[in-house]
């Protein structure tokens, strides 16, 4: 049984889940993922709420149903999730950065400070 954040849907947590092995590269482009009874028996959950992932994750193009086999990840499904995840950021996540930094009293700089830090510090691993 997975642990699912109280503050986001289920079937939303387990679409991001998916989306992140595409992502990672777990599943790559044409790979099958796990049918709807995998994955609900694996996450602990009711097939229903897998069923309705799934119909989600179809809807955005990032799966794809081929009838009697199973659900696949489509050719363009990275491009599309990056492409949300990015549109995202910048429309609820950046915002409330900015809304925090402005709450804090926190300078642009530091932003940018931290930054830079930031990239040092993957240079030297």
């Amino acid at each position: 049984m997975t642990d699912f954040r109280q503050d986001k849907a289920i079937y939303l947590q387990m679409a991001d889940r998916i989306c992140d092995g595409i992502l990672s590269g777990e599943y790559r482009p044409g790979d099958r993922i796990p049918s709807v009874r995998e994955l609900a028996v694996f996450l602990g959950v009711n097939a229903n709420t897998v069923v309705k992932s799934y119909e989600l994750l179809s809807r955005q193009g990032i799966i794809q149903t081929r009838r009697g086999m199973g659900y696949y990840v489509t050719e363009d499904a990275m491009a599309k999730i990056l492409d949300d995840h990015r549109t995202r950021f910048l429309e609820e996540t950046l915002p409330e950065v900015f809304r925090q930094m402005q709450l804090l009293g926190i300078p642009a700089e530091t932003l940018t400070e931290k930054r830079e830090e930031w990239l040092r510090s993957l240079r030297t691993d």
